[in-house]
């Protein structure tokens, strides 16, 4: 399963860590693996390279960490754009994806 747990702070999204294989199906024909990948990076890259808004990204093999530094509305947007996406996923395939919500992650 695919665990997508968003990081808040003063009820705004600060990030995201997202970790595991959702085992829908074999690799390259997951779709919500590939669903839930490439909205996380396209709201890293929008807010990273289009934004300018400095982040903490870590990428690994089924994993991603993104935490931003600061506040900003446009983020903001990007944030809860990707939070809205997951959780229609997580409806559609609820057995596969996961979605948390907790404090900004520190470490």
């Amino acid at each position: 399963m695919t665990t997508a747990k968003f990081f808040l702070a003063k009820n705004k999204i600060r990030g995201f860590e997202i970790s595991g294989h959702s085992g829908y199906a074999d690799e390259g024909r997951d779709v919500v693996c590939s669903g839930v990948s490439s909205a996380a990076i396209l709201a890293a890259n929008i807010i990273t390279d289009q934004l300018n808004i400095k982040a903490d990204i870590r990428e690994d093999d089924g994993h991603i960490y993104f935490l931003i530094s600061g506040e900003s509305e446009a983020c903001d947007a990007v944030l809860e754009g990707l939070k809205k996406h997951l959780l229609a996923i997580s409806k559609q395939y609820p057995q596969f994806l996961r979605i948390l919500f907790g404090g900004v992650k520190n470490d």
